[in-house]
């Protein structure tokens, strides 16, 4: 086995979950990660946690989603039961197939996840974290080669995650004290309050209120966002390729949209439910051992010198004590590029011009 896969491993649950002796661990683990579950599964077992590993891949939700007849039982029991009883779970993806479930309808999708909300509200009450196991299929969907792969995303992965938090909480100080944030670019121009919540300095660990690993990035909840965006980072949304989406809002909520490509993904999403036309996050990467694009929000939306939103729910990391959020059954990010031409204001100051924040300037 390569090395890296079991540091990658010991990342994940000693920095990333932070799992103890007793823990109840389910392991989610995709068709091309079994080398790292077998990593994971090798340090739960040194933590004398309690594992259970589940089979994950997008052929068989495919097929599931496919051949019913969409009314789908609320909250099955048995699936929810599993996770109220989980201290931990992890998502180990590695899929063989990025567009595994590209044809799967709108609608479809739709009402499987409304179907799901106590399921979705337990899994997010553990400790949980997603990363993903080098694969050929991400290397491919990134347009590189193996092991050209395999080195971009340890250099991601195998970061000095404490001096990177070090890093980012000054971003997130920033945050915590603002009321109003504006991101201005060549097809941008959008306003949003953040007054009175709480920013995350999200360094891939439950620690830090943060849940995926790679991670790098700081984020907070927006609303009454006012203004127009354009989404220029090329991706894949719900196996469909979306570029250049735009949005427009008005009294915090999406009034226009139109894309270059994948139009038809973004108005069902919009259509999943209302809160899925308002922003859950706001967030802005600082991951820069992540340097290019690789056609995976898990990556892309914490490399440096890229802001993105996410239309859908709000983190509860996020909000006061006893607030509700923006509610909805969805949460997708959409990525825009800052490294030229851009400059992002916290009440009317600018704290980064250009992808370069204020404070690495001093």
């Amino acid at each position: 086995m390569d090395e890296r896969v079991r540091e990658h491993a010991a990342v994940l649950v000693d920095w990333s979950a932070r799992v103890a002796a007793g823990d109840n661990v389910v392991c989610s683990v995709g068709p091309d990660a079994h080398e790292l579950a077998v990593a994971v599964a090798e340090k739960l077992g040194e933590r004398g946690a309690n594992l259970l590993a589940t089979y994950s891949a997008g052929e068989i939700t495919r097929a599931y989603l496919r051949a019913h007849d969409g009314e789908f039982d609320e909250n099955p029991a048995h699936e929810l039961a599993l996770l109220e009883n989980a201290d931990v779970y992890l998502s180990l993806g590695g899929g063989r197939n990025t567009s595994a479930t590209a044809d799967v309808p709108g609608e479809q999708r739709r009402a499987y996840n409304g179907a799901r909300s106590d399921i979705r509200e337990t899994r997010l009450g553990t400790r949980w974290v997603s990363t993903v196991h080098p694969t050929r299929s991400l290397a491919q969907q990134a347009n590189m080669a193996y092991e050209e792969y395999q080195e971009f995303a340890y250099d991601a992965i195998l970061r000095d995650w404490e001096s990177l938090a070090d890093e980012m909480a000054q971003l997130k100080e920033l945050l915590d004290a603002g009321s109003e944030v504006r991101l201005v670019s060549t097809d941008t121009d959008l306003t949003m309050n953040i007054e009175g919540r709480t920013a995350v300095n999200s360094a891939a660990s439950v620690a830090y209120d943060s849940h995926n690993l790679p991670s790098g990035e700081v984020f907070t909840a927006p609303y009454a966002t006012e203004g127009e965006v354009t989404f220029d980072v090329p991706m894949t949304v719900r196996g469909e390729s979306v570029r250049n989406v735009r949005l427009a809002f008005a009294d915090g909520e999406v009034v226009d949209y139109d894309a270059d490509q994948g139009g038809a993904v973004i108005g069902d999403i919009l259509e999943t439910d209302a809160g899925a036309r308002r922003l859950g996050e706001l967030g802005i990467g600082m991951n820069r051992g992540i340097d290019r694009y690789t056609d995976n929000i898990l990556f892309d939306e914490k490399m440096g010198e890229t802001v993105h939103l996410a239309l859908g729910r709000a983190y509860d990391a996020c909000l006061p004590e006893g607030e509700s959020g923006n509610e909805s059954a969805v949460h997708v990010d959409l990525i825009t590029d800052v490294s030229e031409d851009s400059r992002l204001e916290i009440d009317g100051e600018v704290v980064q011009r250009d992808g370069t924040f204020r404070f690495e300037e001093e």
